[in-house]
């Protein structure tokens, strides 16, 4: 049996990738910082997978290019929810 996933793990695993993307652009925390009008240590506690908002999450999707990709993520999950339309409903109005 799986062990269930923990919010913290989801936490971290955003928290990696946005250090991933940091340093794929060769940006420390101070100078991604700047750009986002964050300080360095928001920056930290964000890759460290610490306490954020989902705001600051985005803003640095954002930043990286990637809220197109986060926004096409969701409203595909989106389409697992759409009600399926019952096989007696066909031939009605």
């Amino acid at each position: 049996m799986f062990a269930p996933l923990h919010i913290s793990e989801v936490k971290t695993g955003m928290g990696n990738l946005v250090k991933t993307m940091r340093a794929r652009r060769k940006l420390t925390q101070e100078e991604l910082g700047k750009q986002l009008n964050l300080s360095r240590i928001t920056i930290q506690n964000i890759e460290r997978g610490n306490n954020f908002t989902i705001d600051t999450f985005l803003l640095i999707c954002q930043h990286f290019n990637e809220l197109d990709s986060f926004h096409a993520f969701i409203q595909s999950k989106l389409e697992d929810f759409k009600p399926i339309k019952s096989y007696y409903d066909y031939g009605t109005k």
